[in-house]
């Protein structure tokens, strides 16, 4: 248990000597005080982390003392002692906010983890003030993070956004990228003109220049009406076209027009109309890729990339989590008509330890998910998705068979290590403990004995003679034995 600030309080000042003298021996710093009033003296210059609290007290009991802590110290928690016939008192104490009760005479085992969990709470609190505090300080936007790799994203945006150029916004589902062109748009010369987002790929193919270039009455079978599109509605400010890849070829062109000239036709029309839009896009796709196999048009793709910003997807920015998940535990808890603090510890380790495939999108939905099961202070574990929940942290267990020696046994742990790492040499190289260079020398080396070469400076000798291995499951990556389970 760790050293605490403790303040006792009982009338009976031998029982609460005695208490005091308990909690010193498991290295507490404890103060005493015998009624409400000398507590709440006591508190204010104490600081307590947790008070230990006699309920029934002549003059001043246990539920002022809690009222008044409430007033002053609303992050502290309060445990009551209490005897057998206060229990109906000690659970309305909890229900005015008490931490926990403890009934007369005192289970030492049971006390010591009662001020533990107590300590956790009040360490809980902290942290969530800390977040409400950052939040404050970001403004009321999901687009938030303090990692290195979204610093560098809101530096770009911010040096970015007073320009005119066209911006290629990059990363997987649900990273963000329309919150990047929302918050370009916002810092921009263009922030009090519109911001009009569309998805490309929600658009059917026969519908999508009409969406986004308009057309005239009669231009078409059911268009019984003119319609401007996109463009024109985004009129000196600024037009998202998210999934730009899936704009057909045969409307690319029409397109890049727009974009150099200013100027577009509506379908079925003969008039040119001006238009000043800033366009801003976004792809899953590789437009390199689309360009070779004559997708996209390679001049399309280099009006529009003129400046790129790579969103990192959230598991390469786990740091920013549990600001994250504040977020929107406040959020929905407000949605709610709940009054939720925060997430438990155990919760926020398996949030931070999850991968999240679906990234902030994912994330906000199992927070709004746990906040509508959760029913009281703290979302728990058991709230989060069950198959996030019921996840224990993987192990990273190195098998192998007997009989390998020392330099094959290190070849198929630095193997397995580099795989697991996803190629990545140089995070290999910092959980290893050694250096890049040194992890490249011995990976030309197996990669020389692969091709039944000796790389110069090795020394090839025969390996001794073993007795057969158990037989395992063909690696698929190396084409030996699996080095990690």
């Amino acid at each position: 248990m760790s050293s605490a600030r403790i303040l006792a309080v009982d009338d009976e000042r031998a029982t609460c000597e005695a208490l005091a003298e308990m909690l010193s021996r498991w290295g507490h710093k404890v103060e005493t005080a015998f009624d409400g009033n000398d507590a709440m003296k006591r508190a204010a210059e104490f600081r307590p982390d947790v008070v230990l609290s006699d309920l029934a007290m002549p003059e001043t009991d246990g539920l002022w003392l809690l009222r008044a802590l409430k007033e002053e110290m609303p992050d502290c928690p309060v445990v009551f002692l209490t005897g057998r016939g206060s229990v109906d008192a000690a659970v309305e104490a909890i229900r005015q906010g008490a931490y926990d009760f403890i009934e007369k005479p005192l289970d030492p085992a049971r006390l010591k983890v009662c001020i533990e969990r107590a300590l956790e709470k009040k360490e809980t609190l902290r942290e969530v003030q800390g977040l409400r505090r950052r939040l404050k300080q970001l403004g009321p936007s999901e687009f938030i993070g303090q990692s290195g790799a979204m610093r560098r994203v809101f530096e770009l945006i911010e040096r970015v956004a007073p320009a005119k150029a066209s911006v290629a916004i990059t990363g997987e589902s649900g990273t963000g990228k329309e919150m990047v062109a929302r918050s370009i748009h916002n810092l921009s010369s263009r922030h009090e003109k519109p911001f009009i987002a569309v998805n490309c790929a929600s658009i059917p193919a026969t519908l999508i220049e009409s969406e986004i270039f308009g057309h005239e009455r009669g231009a078409f079978t059911g268009a019984d009406q003119r319609r401007p599109g996109v463009f024109e509605l985004a009129h000196g400010g600024t037009l998202f076209l998210d999934e730009v890849g899936e704009i057909p070829i045969e409307l690319q062109a029409k397109l890049l027009r727009v974009l150099e000239e200013g100027r577009l036709r509506r379908l079925g029309g003969k008039v040119e109309i001006e238009v000043d839009v800033r366009v801003l896009c976004a792809t899953n796709r590789d437009l390199k890729a689309e360009i070779k196999n004559q997708r996209f048009r390679e001049d399309l793709f280099f009006r529009l990339n003129v400046f790129q910003i790579a969103l990192p997807p959230l598991r390469d920015r786990k740091e920013d989590v549990p600001l994250l998940v504040q977020y929107f535990v406040e959020k929905f808890s407000a949605e709610a008509g709940k009054h939720l603090a925060g997430v438990h510890p155990d919760a926020m380790e398996v949030l931070k330890n999850y991968e999240w495939p679906g990234n902030i999108r994912e994330l906000r939905n199992s927070v709004e998910r746990a906040v509508i099961l959760c029913d009281g202070d703290l979302v728990l574990r058991e709230h989060l998705p069950p198959d996030m929940a019921g996840r224990a942290p993987e192990r990273q267990v190195f098998k192998v068979p007997y009989g390998l020696t020392i330099d094959v046994l290190e070849k198929e742990y630095i193997l397995g290590s580099l795989q697991r790492n996803g190629g990545n040499k140089a995070r290999t190289a910092e959980i290893l403990g050694v250096s890049e260079k040194t992890l490249y020398n011995k990976l030309n080396r197996y990669a020389a004995e692969a091709r039944g070469e000796h790389p110069p400076g090795s020394s090839h000798r025969e390996e001794p003679k073993t007795a057969p291995a158990p037989e395992a499951p063909v690696h698929p990556a190396v084409g030996e034995r699996p080095p990690l389970g």
